[in-house]
């Protein structure tokens, strides 16, 4: 049998190129090497817009055909929504049981995010035990395997704690599981600062081409490549960044990077290069949207088929985490 992995991703709505290169890649790739359950994780979304919950079921349905225009398979890997197992919720609530408060208030991402975002109120306990209800879904399926960013790997090493914590209360009955480490390359937006919808910086992964080139077009390029013959310098380019993730034409590269220091390009034809490449990209990509798009029928029984084989290994480790447990069946 194949080695298990899970991962998941809130439903913000459509996704743009950071997703694309940082998780979805990789993804559609581990698919055919593992056993995949990939879920739309409404409940983590639900922790910080309570407040106002009426996206997220349209935010659900945009995620999703953004995962199967990005090439993940369902003949290949189970695709579902969160909330639809509601084993998720029973054993965020039995793992909350053993974890000590003050690990989830160590937590560097929980610290960070409480600083950082002041437009939504994050003073509840489902906001705190955010990693409790990690360490669930990962654990549900006992994966092995946790494909993440460097920035999730603090989340993913309170999950083994958890695992070993449970473990040590009620028997070995969940593995700990490695952090399957996943390039996360830097995709700058428009503006140059981390791609992000919160931003408006984005470059969508569904959205139309010619928009598309015309956010490019005028993106920031190195400020102080004030004229077309002043050299440039590639390091401080965010151009240049999304030019290395998606243009995989290293002798193009190494053209372009000699172009932009010597001045022997402008920045209008590097973007139109990096453009080309974008468009050949997402292309296929958007062409599987249009599809799902039009057979929306199709897509739910995708995610009904996903939570039905979801739901079949998790009713499992439930069994034995109450009879571990002790509780009355």
């Amino acid at each position: 049998m194949k080695e298990r992995v899970f991962s998941g991703m809130r439903p913000t709505g459509k996704l743009h190129l950071g997703h694309l290169a940082g998780a979805l890649t990789n993804w559609v790739r581990l698919q055919d090497e593992f056993e995949c359950f990939y879920s739309i994780v409404d409940w983590h979304a639900l922790m910080s817009d309570y407040a106002d919950s009426s996206q997220i079921k349209e935010n659900t349905h945009e995620v999703m055909l953004d995962f199967l225009s990005a090439g993940l398979d369902p003949e290949k890997c189970s695709i579902f929504v969160q909330s639809t197992v509601p084993e998720h919720a029973l054993i965020h609530l039995a793992f909350s049981m053993v974890t000590p408060v003050g690990w989830l208030e160590r937590c560097p991402t929980y610290k960070d995010q409480i600083k950082n975002i002041q437009n939504k109120d994050l003073g509840n306990y489902a906001f705190l035990g955010y990693p409790v209800l990690m360490a669930g879904d990962i654990l549900l399926y006992k994966a092995g395997r946790v494909p993440v960013g460097e920035d999730q790997s603090a989340h993913l090493e309170l999950t083994r704690e958890i695992a070993r914590r449970f473990n040590f209360f009620f028997g070995p009955i969940f593995p700990e599981p490695d952090i399957l480490l996943t390039p996360t390359p830097k995709v700058p937006g428009t503006d140059g600062r981390k791609m992000s919808k919160s931003y408006g910086n984005s470059l969508m992964i569904s959205e139309d081409l010619k928009e598309m080139w015309e956010k490019l077009r005028t993106m920031k390029t190195d400020p102080q490549r004030e004229k077309r013959k002043d050299p440039g310098n590639p390091d401080v380019c965010p151009v240049w960044d999304i030019q290395k993730v998606f243009n995989l034409d290293l002798g193009e590269r190494e053209r372009l990077e000699n172009g932009c220091r010597t001045a022997g390009i402008g920045c209008l034809e590097c973007k139109k290069a990096l453009f080309s490449h974008l468009e050949r990209l997402l292309d296929p990509i958007q062409s599987r949207r249009r599809y799902f798009e039009a057979h929306t029928d199709e897509l739910h029984d995708i995610l009904r088929r996903g939570a039905r084989q979801a739901k079949t290994v998790a009713e499992k480790t439930m069994e034995e985490v109450f009879q571990a447990i002790g509780f009355f069946q």
